[in-house]
């Protein structure tokens, strides 16, 4: 019997999702645990897997398009059934087929669509890639580069999901690697595809090559519409990255594009962490030339790929720190202190669009040529939007490090429900006194955000102190 398959939730902040891509076309079968598409959520390019075999009778939501969770997104059952009578139903319920636009809510509400009074799993033939136990942190990242194909090109999808080129074919189209938001974009202001070079890692079309071709193209989506001189306003059409009058005769005029996902979240995670938590600052100055030469003793002995940078030291040496001061790896859940037995460190990486946090697993038991492996790895599938939920949520501490951008200090926004975030700077060399005299000494700048409602400020410049004599002197991480 056919029925709607529902959006499922593919990570622990997801609200709606974007489809990445179809890999089955109308009409063809598929079996259980058999990827049929690609999700964007919040956090990453996800699988959706077929829990029963079946065939796709109907995409209600083509590739760019958004839905919310439990909302349709296909129909589903036997070969040559008749879909009409679901079709009506979800046109009557306001969640039509889609005719090219996304599909966005106008308000956002806790309550699930009428289609999901049932659990989730329940209502659809749907089960995600992750974990779902993961608890809630922010991330996410422009997306993963998909294949774009013409809508008259003939060629698998699952082949499509292999082509990592633009390769033109005989009839003149081609495979174009774009990004989910660039697709979109493109969509919405009929900008062709095929007439842009994508200035992305391996050629990908992403955002600002859109907004370029935007600005460089007559089109009527993206033009500014100029009213009669005696209205005096002007009205711009694109949604996406209209040019404005000021409305005000000081003001400067703008522009406007439509907030990302992950910027979404990001606003909405951090708004939670700088109003209800009391949060104080500590800074300490780090001298950090053993720690230096501690790091090029390591890498003699490791090849060029595995060598380590200052920041897996400091990693390693925040994760032993934590274990001498476990309200430091806690967090405040109202009437509880939780304590955490491993500091799982979340490690902040700057993507296309913002940033995400990979977390080493219990970087305490790990050693420093480990946690710089892990790092590399996780930090490259971040960019790729390829992190599984796992892998970016339930970190107990984060640290943030902008010393290779020349940042000297800085201060970094909690995390909930963290306790605390270190913002590291970079080490530069300056005059101090020692000994009488003065020298030269690579100087680091640590601040550390804490969560007064389980960090008191003896308690911080404690953990600091710790931190501090480790890095000063890397010798007693052996203690």
């Amino acid at each position: 019997m056919a029925e709607k398959f529902l959006m499922p939730k593919l990570s622990p902040t997801m609200e709606e999702g974007q489809i990445s891509r179809w890999l089955k076309n109308e009409g063809e079968t598929f079996e259980a645990n058999e990827t049929i598409a690609e999700v964007d959520t919040d956090k990453a390019t996800m699988e959706m897997t077929a829990l029963s075999g079946g065939t796709l009778l109907k995409i209600i939501k083509a590739g760019g398009d958004t839905a919310l969770l439990g909302e349709p997104i296909a129909i589903i059952g036997a070969a040559g059934e008749d879909v009409s009578a679901l079709l009506s139903e979800i046109s009557g319920s306001g969640n039509g087929a889609s005719n090219g636009a996304s599909a966005k809510p106008d308000k956002q509400t806790d309550e699930k669509p009428k289609e999901t009074a049932q659990p989730i799993e329940q209502n659809q033939a749907a089960q995600i890639s992750g974990n779902e136990t993961a608890e809630k942190n922010v991330t996410e990242t422009e997306g993963r580069s998909y294949d774009y194909q013409r809508p008259d090109a003939v060629d698998d999808a699952r082949t499509q999901s292999q082509t990592i080129e633009q390769k033109p074919d005989s009839n003149g189209g081609g495979r174009i690697i774009v990004s989910p938001i660039a697709a979109r974009m493109a969509s919405e202001n009929n900008v062709n595809l095929k007439s842009i070079k994508g200035s992305g890692p391996g050629g990908r079309i992403i955002k600002r090559d859109i907004e370029t071709a935007m600005r460089e193209v007559q089109n009527p989506k993206s033009k500014v519409q100029s009213q009669p001189e005696e209205n005096g306003e002007q009205s711009a059409q694109s949604s996406q990255s209209a040019i404005q009058n000021p409305q005000l005769s000081s003001a400067s005029r703008f522009r406007e594009e439509n907030t990302s996902k992950m910027r979404q979240v990001i606003a909405s995670r951090l708004a939670q962490s700088i109003g209800p938590i009391p949060t104080f600052y500590l800074t300490v100055e780090i001298e950090m030339d053993k720690a230096l030469e501690f790091r090029k003793q390591i890498n003699a002995s490791l090849k060029d790929e595995e060598k380590v940078s200052v920041n897996d030291v400091i990693v390693k040496v925040a994760a032993q720190s934590l274990q001498k001061h476990p309200f430091a790896n806690s967090s405040y859940q109202d009437k509880t202190i939780r304590f955490y037995e491993d500091a799982d460190i979340g490690v902040a990486v700057a993507v296309e669009d913002g940033l995400i946090t990979p977390v080493v697993r219990g970087a305490n038991r790990k050693g420093i040529a480990e946690i710089s492996k892990e790092i590399k790895e996780m930090a490259a599938r971040a960019r790729e939007k390829k992190l599984q939920p796992e892998e970016y949520t339930g970190a107990t501490f984060s640290i943030s490090n902008l010393g290779m951008f020349g940042i000297e200090q800085f201060t970094a926004i909690i995390n909930p429900p963290e306790a605390a975030i270190l913002a590291v700077g970079g080490a530069t060399q300056k005059a101090v006194v020692r000994n009488g005299e003065i020298v030269a000494r690579s100087i680091m700048n640590v601040t550390m955000s804490c969560d007064h409602r389980v960090i008191d400020g003896a308690t911080g410049a404690k953990f600091l102190q710790t931190f501090k004599q480790m890095l000063e002197n890397p010798i007693l991480m052996l203690m």
